[in-house]
């Protein structure tokens, strides 16, 4: 993966996101349990934090709830920055795989756990990367890495200066863009998923900008019967992606 300069340093807690970093040889500095935790429940850690060279220490618990307001399960790491991919990384991993491109592109999420949640449904289906803004936008940090469950470690996220922009050069690559409206748009099971495609996610509040929503060649709807109007970025986003991985590997 391409060097991506734009970087935050980060607490981890938890042992799933600990493990999965250790797994994915992320840089790491440190790793600290709490002292009295069960051993059985923390030996796939000190066994690879040793294969590693990571310095373990068991300290009180107390030292955990300083380091951080997550819950921890007595489980914390200090690890090296997150980086950032390049655009060029997602259609490189796609290559790799010897598939069309599928990426998510996110209209300024705000909500850490719907960043963090949205990412772990990405690399459950196979999807190639997500896209973001740099502006009015959540990035890659401690409480997205949590609530991603370790699907950090493993889905690239492109920093994008301006999505509509980006969106322009997907478009220049052969991908195809795909967006979310309520109204004047084709059930999203009508979508074509064999297609090169990017899904544009709006915010939790405001939806898909204007800007991007003319930029789509398909526009999509989920389909509700019930009493609710509108559902969760991260559950439609899932839903999306499902359908997708349900066109490309059929029964």
């Amino acid at each position: 993966m391409a060097e991506n300069t734009e970087q935050t340093g980060e607490i981890i807690a938890g042992k799933n996101p600990v493990v999965e970093a250790l797994r994915s040889g992320r840089d790491m500095n440190k790793v600290w349990i709490a002292e009295g935790i069960q051993k059985s429940g923390v030996s796939e850690i000190i066994q690879l934090a040793k294969e590693a060279g990571i310095i373990v220490q068991f300290v009180p618990k107390k030292k955990l709830d300083n380091l951080t307001d997550a819950n921890h399960q007595g489980i914390v790491a200090s690890v090296a920055a997150y980086r950032y991919a390049e655009l060029d990384d997602l259609f490189e991993l796609a290559a790799s795989k010897q598939e069309d491109p599928l990426f998510i592109i996110l209209d300024e999420i705000e909500d850490p756990h719907n960043l963090g949640s949205i990412m772990r449904t990405a690399d459950a289906v196979g999807a190639h990367g997500i896209i973001i803004p740099k502006r009015r936008a959540v990035g890659l940090t401690a409480v997205v890495a949590k609530a991603s469950t370790g699907a950090i470690e493993h889905i690239p996220v492109y920093r994008a200066g301006n999505l509509a922009q980006t969106v322009d050069e997907l478009k220049e690559r052969g991908v195809w863009i795909a967006g979310t409206d309520a109204t004047k748009s084709t059930d999203y099971r009508h979508m074509d998923a064999t297609l090169p495609l990017a899904l544009i996610i709006g915010s939790e509040g405001k939806g898909m900008s204007r800007l991007l929503k003319d930029k789509c060649d398909f526009l999509y709807h989920l389909p509700m019967v019930g009493h609710v109007t509108s559902l969760n970025a991260s559950v439609a986003a899932s839903i999306l992606l499902y359908e997708v991985l349900r066109v490309r590997r059929p029964l």
